[in-house]
């Protein structure tokens, strides 16, 4: 039943001829990475008046363009492939990052570094491992996406709080969510359903680091928005495994240092089409 339900959503975006992907075929790099084909297009980036759960830096909403198509990580970037390209495990390095002090609770280390769980950095280190990876790769498409791409990609052509309507009860199905810091931690990648464009982990999970600095929204539309030049912090976005995260709705927007290494943020990477690497 929830595989006809997403299928229908998929359907009905297709219909209403918002943006899915042009293509149909995934991409693999070399370390196993999975990417889905997104196609360029329009939506209303934020949250709309109507929506109570909103807070005041979802707003206003504004229409957005992605002027460009690109492949999005299908997962959260998974401990075994950060280690495959670092080295090592980043909680094993003195890499200048502060650390969540409930990575020290009784069993949380090993929770939060199983090999196929998405693994939990700062956006600084998150910055090294797509240096290191281009340079595996040869080419410098890689990196984390905008603010408004993340959320054009979660939304997949909807306008409802989550991918899958506004019913926060059905929740469970999409996003791992919901745990206590005494036995939880994040999920291996893909274990929930996936949203209408294929995309697993949108909701919940880890929190996702984008690449823009945190700032207030403006009324105007506006085509590949990249945020503030300058700022104090950078976004995360799409909730996490944890209970207080309460920021699962594709439009909330949450503000960290781009030194703060938790325990239930990670990031997903982006690569860039033939020709638009920069």
């Amino acid at each position: 039943m929830f595989a006809r339900l997403h299928s229908a959503l998929l359907a009905a975006t297709l219909a209403a001829g918002t943006a899915a992907s042009a293509q149909t075929a995934e991409h693999t790099n070399s370390i196993g990475m999975r990417f889905v084909p997104i196609a360029a297009g329009s939506f209303t980036m934020g949250s709309q008046g109507s929506d109570r759960e909103a807070d005041a830096d979802e707003r206003p909403a504004h229409r957005v363009t992605i002027g460009k198509p690109f492949l999005l990580g299908k997962f959260e970037v998974t401990q075994a492939q950060w280690e495959a390209v670092m080295g090592s495990s980043p909680h094993e390095q003195s890499s200048g990052a502060r650390s969540n002090p409930y990575f020290d609770l009784p069993g949380m280390a090993e929770r939060v570094r199983k090999p196929d769980n998405p693994v939990t950095v700062s956006w600084n280190e998150a910055q090294q491992f797509l240096q290191r990876l281009n340079e595996k790769e040869g080419h410098r498409r890689y990196r984390l996406p905008t603010e408004a791409e993340w959320e054009y990609a979660p939304r997949a052509g909807t306008t409802t709080a989550y991918s899958f309507g506004d019913d926060r009860g059905q929740l469970g199905r999409d996003a791992g969510f919901g745990e206590d810091f005494a036995t939880g931690s994040p999920h291996a990648v893909g274990a929930k359903l996936p949203n209408p464009w294929g995309l697993h982990d949108m909701h919940g999970n880890v929190w996702e680091w984008v690449q823009d600095n945190y700032g207030r929204y403006d009324a105007a539309a506006t085509t590949d928005p990249k945020g503030p030049a300058s700022g104090a912090g950078k976004v995360v976005r799409g909730g996490s495994w944890h209970a207080t995260a309460g920021g699962w709705r594709s439009a909330h927007r949450k503000e960290y240092p781009a030194d703060y290494r938790g325990i239930s943020i990670g990031f997903r990477v982006l690569m860039e089409t033939q020709g638009e690497s920069k």
